[in-house]
C-alpha cells in the first residue's frame, strides 16, 4: 500500500475545474476540486488542528493525505505560493508555518475565509468550495516540504545512488536492497522540514519506501529521484 501512495505522489493529476471564478490579486483563478477518496471525513464543523498527522491517523493515512495535498496544492495554490511551496515573494513561504495548533489556526482561517487588503483580493476563500478535508491534506503536505539547504547537503550522494538504483533496474546482480532503503532512510532523516514537522516528505524518503528488491521498485525509485532532484538546485 505504501509504494502505491508514494507513487501517487509523482502522479498528483488535475481534478474537475469548480465553474467560480475569482478576478483580484491572484488574476482569473479558477479554484480546481479536490478528490478526497481514502482520507477520514472530518464533518462540517471545522476542526483547528490537523487531523491527518502521523500521530492521529498512522503513516498510511498520512502518506494518502500528503498525495492529495500535493495534487491539490499544485491545482490551486501553486501559482502564488510557488512550486513545491518555495515561494517566490508574491504570497508567503507557507513552509514556514509551525505544524502545531499555532500554525494551524491561521491557515485555516486564511482558507476558509480568504485574504482581503485595502479592498483587494490578496487570497480567495477556499473554505466553501473545496471543503476542510482538501484543507487539512493540503496542510499535510505542506508542512512536510523539505528545507531546501538540508536537500542541497545531500544531493551528490542521492545523484550518485539514483544512478546505482537505475542500473539494479536493469540487471539486479549484486544489489543489496536492505543496504539500499537503509542509506537512503538515513539520508532521509537528516533532512528537516522548517515547519517542525518530524518527517520531511523529501525524495530520499519517498525512494526509500518505495525499495522493495524488485526491478520495477528500483525503477520508480530511481524515476522520484531523477524527477525530484532538479527541484534542489
Amino acid at each position: 500500500m505504501k509504494s502505491s501512495v508514494l507513487n501517487g505522489l509523482l502522479l498528483a493529476t488535475g481534478m474537475t475545474i469548480a465553474s467560480t471564478t475569482f478576478v483580484g490579486a491572484h488574476g482569473d483563478v479558477k479554484p480546481q476540486a479536490v478528490d478526497t477518496a481514502g482520507l477520514p471525513e472530518n464533518g462540517e464543523e471545522w476542526l483547528t488542528e490537523n487531523p491527518y498527522r502521523t500521530e492521529a491517523v498512522g503513516q498510511d493515512v498520512w502518506l494518502k493525505a500528503v498525495e492529495i495535498g500535493a495534487s491539490g496544492y499544485n491545482q490551486n495554490c501553486a501559482r502564488c505560493h510557488g512550486l513545491e511551496v518555495v515561494s517566490g515573494g508574491l504570497a508567503p513561504d507557507l513552509r514556514f508555518l509551525e505544524a502545531e495548533e499555532y500554525g494551524d489556526e491561521w491557515y485555516v482561517e486564511r482558507f476558509r475565509d480568504g485574504y482581503t487588503q485595502n479592498g483587494t483580493t490578496k487570497m480567495p476563500a477556499f473554505g466553501e468550495l473545496l471543503g476542510q478535508d482538501a484543507a487539512w491534506a493540503i496542510r499535510t503536505y505542506i508542512e512536510t516540504r523539505p528545507d531546501s539547504d538540508a536537500m542541497e547537503a545531500v544531493v551528490d550522494e542521492l545523484k550518485e545512488l539514483r544512478d546505482l538504483i537505475a542500473g539494479y533496474a536493469e540487471n539486479a546482480t549484486g544489489a543489496d536492497a536492505d543496504a539500499l532503503k537503509a542509506r537512503l532512510t538515513v539520508i532521509s532523516e537528516s533532512i528537516e522540514t522548517l515547519s517542525g514537522a518530524p518527517v520531511a516528505d523529501s525524495v530520499a524518503f519517498r525512494a526509500a519506501n518505495l525499495i522493495d528488491g524488485t526491478p520495477e521498485a528500483y525503477r520508480a525509485a530511481a524515476e522520484t529521484l531523477t524527477i525530484g532532484l532538479p527541484a534542489t538546485h
